[in-house]
């Protein structure tokens, strides 16, 4: 929603607009002396509270010396600042404009008032800017730690001027590329002859614009010899992290001004050779909207204690986001990271125990546990897994084969069939029920592999050699009986999970039905020879229908070469090897991740009408809502304001339906006269676990997968993905350029030598 200026005779609005607004203040006193000045007799009667939330002054009314910048790409006022520019006159000419904003008349009495007011304003102010110079004299290096100075309007010289409209464009080439998602890099050295100069992207984009008429950088570079470089890389860099930094700022703005986030990550990526954690951070905006942001990559760290304390140190001093007002956290990582990513969230849950630790809404229960499990037959069965589906995706003439070899196998199963056709069309190894389809589609997947695999005429070498290397690594038995284990133990949970991702109804009842699932695995563990008994039956089976041999993994069978206990079965290895530990790992990661604290939170979601419907109004929040007691505005009310938030849904008209998600609930016309209600509908809603409800506010984790899917691998950089994600985020230029001079005065003042210097450029 656009904010409009409160000011007579101004007709600015932020969406028209790139200056600054700014709220009336809530100090009695000073937001008096805006009112006066604002000469709007309409605003006389209102409260501080009421024209702080909904009023707003633009930028031109303030003098320069009053307006300031707290951090790159953000304006906000000194603490005194008054608005003194006003036009009181415009409106005589212009009688439609009258009645939209009246301005008060001032007796002789009030004019000579406010001349004095003035007059005594423009005494203090040149006090202290006197104070302020002699403070400067007395000590030069004082600026240090105090309040950021606000620079005098001093004109700036020729050669000023030209420096920073060069340093422009150079930023505006940087956003191009980054919103584009142009490499810095053109050829790599390895793929030209020795000797031969090629300019790199960049580069040619500033030749581009000189040639195409960019007076700036035609005298800038008219005499630089077209062999070197002229931005180098480590210039290059300083202003991407510039730009970065920029981007995040304004995106935390906004997470800032809603008070309570989420963090979240994603998998482990490769960026140029090193793994990073991408980062994102949900949170209500002031429409109401759950949004989820990404804000950045973290350097993977291989130790989890320190991982840990990078993770919080980047989030807190480098990124400055409060983690006391951090509410929920879940990370998604691919196998073998679990551990380490577990040791960050207590960590993190050590020093912020509000900051619950939760499955993240994106990733299916049974995907998160089986990635989590520490058996390496596991972790190796997921990357078989992605490879098929990836294999199979690659081509719609592999997926028409895969679908003529289904149709042969189910031939009285024809419902079943055509299910399974539909299902390999999308990306199933993130469901639910991922390795019932494994296991139902095995002997599919192997002949239609063989298949490829012998008809040499129709796929190329590089199709058909794929193809071998994925039917040998399913044709193996450790394969089918690990896929077959984690399948069975998994059925357990697979309700419960696919209940996680549902409605809000669902989430809130799945919270109680975890007593119950965790009764089921206990009973399955206390009888696990009986069930393992009838799972490695199953495994066996199938490994006879792909005529496989029913044998110990090799690797361990030669290890236990000339061993007093070569004699161990299959059967009993698998035992003790997967089911036992697999089981254990289970049962305990339901409880860490689904702690008392977390469990109390979901059963605040009774607070949705619809759940408070299905129990027919007979709910008791505030026992759960303690924890977040805290974080309510008025928690000595919170017991009669539920009385009447249940006593309005249950005494509803008839023609009036029950919201039936937090997202519906938030955005219902009278939700602030329950601003308990409310302030818990928001914390609850930004909890990873549950879904955002409007898919266009859930953008940043589908344009970081974009990007990465895109983009190679060698030419991945942090800073150029954040501005491609974000490319929708407002830049400010001459921001850009300022906190570079400002950051680098060294290099500006290189830049000023003649551009032929060899100090000036760098060779490549």
């Amino acid at each position: 929603m656009p904010n409009f200026c409160a000011a007579p005779n101004c007709t600015r609005k932020s969406t028209q607009s790139d200056l600054a607004f700014f709220r009336f203040p809530r100090d009695p006193a000073r937001c008096q002396r805006w009112v006066e000045n604002c000469r709007r007799a309409d605003l006389e009667d209102k409260t501080p509270d009421q024209l702080n939330k909904h009023y707003r002054l633009c930028a031109k009314h303030f003098e320069t010396s009053m307006i300031c910048r707290s951090s790159p790409y953000r304006t906000v006022l000194r603490d005194n600042a008054v608005p003194t520019i006003f036009d009181l006159t415009s409106h005589l000419n212009n009688p439609h404009s009258r009645h939209r904003k009246r301005i008060k008349e001032l007796s002789e009495e009030e004019i000579r008032t406010l001349k004095q007011q003035k007059i005594d304003e423009a005494f203090e102010q040149e006090k202290m800017n006197q104070e302020s110079v002699d403070n400067d004299m007395r000590n030069p290096a004082s600026e240090e730690g105090g309040d950021e100075p606000v620079e005098d309007d001093v004109p700036l010289t020729q050669e000023e001027r030209e420096n920073k409209d060069y340093l422009k464009s150079l930023f505006e080439i940087l956003i191009l590329m980054g919103k584009q998602n142009i490499p810095l890099d053109g050829h790599s050295a390895d793929e030209l002859p020795e000797g031969i100069f090629t300019p790199d992207n960049f580069q040619s984009l500033l030749e581009f614009r000189i040639n195409s008429g960019d007076e700036v950088l035609r005298k800038r570079f008219e005499t630089t010899a077209v062999n070197l470089a002229y931005c180098s890389k480590a210039q290059q860099k300083q202003m991407l992290e510039i730009c970065e930094s920029c981007v995040r700022e304004e995106t935390l703005r906004e997470v800032r001004d809603s008070h309570f986030f989420s963090i979240i990550t994603e998998e482990v990526v490769d960026l140029a050779g090193e793994e990073h954690l991408p980062v994102l951070v949900r949170f209500v905006d002031d429409s109401h909207n759950l949004k989820e942001e990404f804000i950045g990559f973290l350097p993977y760290e291989a130790d989890p204690e320190i991982l840990s304390v990078k993770f919080h140190t980047t989030i807190t001093e480098k990124w400055g986001l409060n983690m006391e007002y951090c509410r929920g956290q879940a990370y998604i990582v691919s196998s073998g990271f679990a551990s380490k990513m577990k040791t960050v969230a207590t960590r993190i849950l050590e020093k912020y125990p509000q900051a619950v630790y939760t499955l993240s809404s994106s990733c299916a229960l049974n995907i998160w546990l089986a990635k989590s499990i520490p058996v390496l037959g596991i972790s190796i069965a997921l990357g078989k897994i992605e490879e098929v589906c990836t294999f199979f995706h690659q081509s719609p003439q592999l997926l028409a084969d895969l679908d003529n070899v289904i149709s042969i196998l189910f031939p009285n199963n024809e419902e079943r069939g055509n299910e399974l056709k539909e299902v390999v069309r999308s990306h199933w190894t993130g469901r639910h029920d991922t390795f019932e389809i494994v296991v139902d589609l095995m002997q599919a997947l192997v002949l239609c592999l063989d298949s490829i695999n012998d008809t040499s005429v129709r796929w190329n070498s590089s199709v058909a050699s794929r193809a071998c290397t994925l039917s040998t690594a399913l044709s193996d038995f450790d394969f089918v009986v690990t896929v077959v284990i984690i399948k069975n133990i998994l059925s357990f949970t697979r309700a419960f999970g696919k209940n996680l991702q549902g409605q809000t109804s669902d989430v809130f009842f799945a919270a109680s039905s975890l007593t119950a699932v965790l009764h089921s695995l206990n009973e399955v563990m206390e009888n696990i020879e009986v069930y393992h008994e009838f799972w490695f039956e199953e495994a066996t089976t199938l490994a006879t229908k792909l005529d496989l041999p029913v044998k110990l993994p090799g690797k361990f069978s030669r290890a236990q070469q000339g061993s007093l206990d070569s004699e161990i079965t299959p059967e009993n290895y698998y035992k003790e090897a997967l089911s036992i530990p697999t089981m254990e790992h289970i049962i305990q990661e339901l409880k860490d991740i689904f702690s008392e604290q977390h469990l109390r939170a979901l059963k605040c979601l009774s607070l949705v009408p619809s759940v408070m419907g299905q129990l027919k109004f007979n709910t008791s929040e505030e026992h759960h809502a303690d924890m977040h007691k805290n974080d309510l505005p008025n928690p000595d009310t919170l017991s009669a304001e539920l009385h009447c938030w249940r006593i309005k849904w249950k005494h509803r008209g008839k023609d009036i339906e029950l919201p039936t998600t937090i997202y519906e609930a938030l955005h219902l016309p009278d939700i602030k006269f329950f601003p308990n209600v409310y302030a818990l509908l928001k914390v609850l809603s930004i909890l990873p676990i549950m879904k955002v409800e409007n898919e266009k506010f859930e953008v940043g984790r589908r344009r970081l997968k974009a990007y990465l899917r895109n983009t190679l691998t060698q030419q991945r950089s942090s800073h150029l993905a954040l501005l491609n994600i974000n490319f929708d985020i407002k830049h400010d230029l001459d921001m850009m350029v300022d906190t570079y001079i400002k950051q680098y005065p060294e290099k500006v003042e290189e830049d000023f030598l003649p551009p032929n210097s060899s100090e000036a450029t760098e060779e490549t």
